[in-house]
């Protein structure tokens, strides 16, 4: 296949062009950064050089997108030019070249909280939690209907989405976008939720890093990463690689006839490794890696956080053929050694 690749020389965009090409397919790249890849720098926003870069594809991986949960309200217009105004340029450049296969960069955090069960009312989906809470140390959300704790469990791709931050919102948009481009064209669209992508290449100083980057920025530096809350929050950490390969399995079941996705369908994907870690087993095992400092488990929180999201990985499994393969200490080992970028 001839694929477009938008955000190619991203920390997950590089290496999805890597997996690419290694599996036969030519990679064509647009991104605002030296890609190494033919064409040289361009934005999504360009519809002119989206069109030029469309001609001959058979298929569109799209990463680009601002990361992120958002600072404040000021990151609302870049947020939603790029991500969701870059989306529909894509989408209309696509329909005009008769391009029908599009694999999407979605986001686990378009459900918000994960799955939960009250012993009383069966599955709930808790509301934030409130900060008078969180100050108390109380970090668990308690069932909306009766106030008694609740039980985590997975999510899968049919829960309903909840995005809470404007990152949530302009991710769950472009499977909107997809969706609708989708019908109307008569196209396919593959939109993978990554659950906590980490590993080589991962931004360093950032303030959109994710927590892996930022807990082994505090042991470069010599100091115990900091663990919000009690450590005790869960999420599925899934390697780059993984990832990357998902981007290939799901590019190559769209293009096949019979695929799980067919012409005018959108079809969400779980990307994960299904073997949930709570956030201080995760700075442990980085200091470990590092040889310490030990973690420090500091009480502190952020409003808006989710206290658990760990997914169910099955429809990937089945309808693509991908399991993540890197195993999680050998993976952070890696991580904990490579060299850091800055951006």
């Amino acid at each position: 296949m001839d694929v477009l690749l938008t955000g190619s020389a991203g920390f997950i965009g590089s290496h999805i062009a890597a997996a690419l090409a290694a599996a036969g397919h030519r990679v064509r790249g647009l991104d605002t950064r030296p890609d190494g890849l033919d064409g040289g720098p361009a934005d999504v926003l360009d519809a002119a050089e989206v069109a030029r870069r469309l001609e001959g594809a058979d298929a569109v991986c799209h990463q680009a997108a601002v990361v992120g949960l958002g600072v404040d309200v000021s990151d609302l217009p870049r947020y939603a030019a790029v991500n969701v105004q870059g989306t529909a340029v894509l989408l209309a450049e696509m329909a005009r070249a008769g391009v029908g296969a599009l694999v999407l960069a979605s986001s686990m955090v378009v459900y918000g909280e994960g799955a939960y069960t009250c012993a009383r009312h069966g599955a709930v989906r808790p509301g934030p939690r409130p900060e008078e809470a969180l100050r108390a140390g109380r970090f668990e959300p308690d069932c909306p209907r009766c106030g008694e704790p609740l039980r985590p469990g997975a999510v899968g791709e049919e829960a309903a989405a909840d995005p809470r931050n404007v990152y949530a919102d302009t991710k769950l948009a472009q499977e909107h976008l997809a969706a609708s481009w989708a019908r109307m064209t008569g196209g396919s669209v593959a939109a993978l939720r990554y659950h906590n992508v980490y590993g080589p290449r991962m931004p360093r100083d950032t303030p959109y890093a994710g927590v892996a980057a930022l807990f082994r920025s505090r042991l470069l530096a010599g100091l115990p990463p900091l663990v919000f809350e009690d450590g005790a929050q869960r999420r599925d950490f899934v390697h780059v690689r993984d990832v990357a390969r998902a981007n290939v399995l799901a590019l190559e079941r769209l293009a096949a006839p019979g695929g799980p996705v067919g012409r005018g369908g959108s079809r969400a994907y779980n990307i994960a490794s299904g073997e949930p870690r709570g956030i201080g087993d995760l700075a442990a095992a980085l200091a470990e890696a590092f040889g310490g400092p030990a973690p420090r488990v500091t009480g502190g929180y952020r409003l808006g956080d989710v206290r658990h999201i760990v997914a169910r990985p099955g429809r990937a499994r089945r309808e693509l053929g991908f399991e993540a393969s890197v195993v999680f200490a050998d993976g952070m080992a890696e991580f904990a050694r490579r060299p850091v970028t800055s951006s």
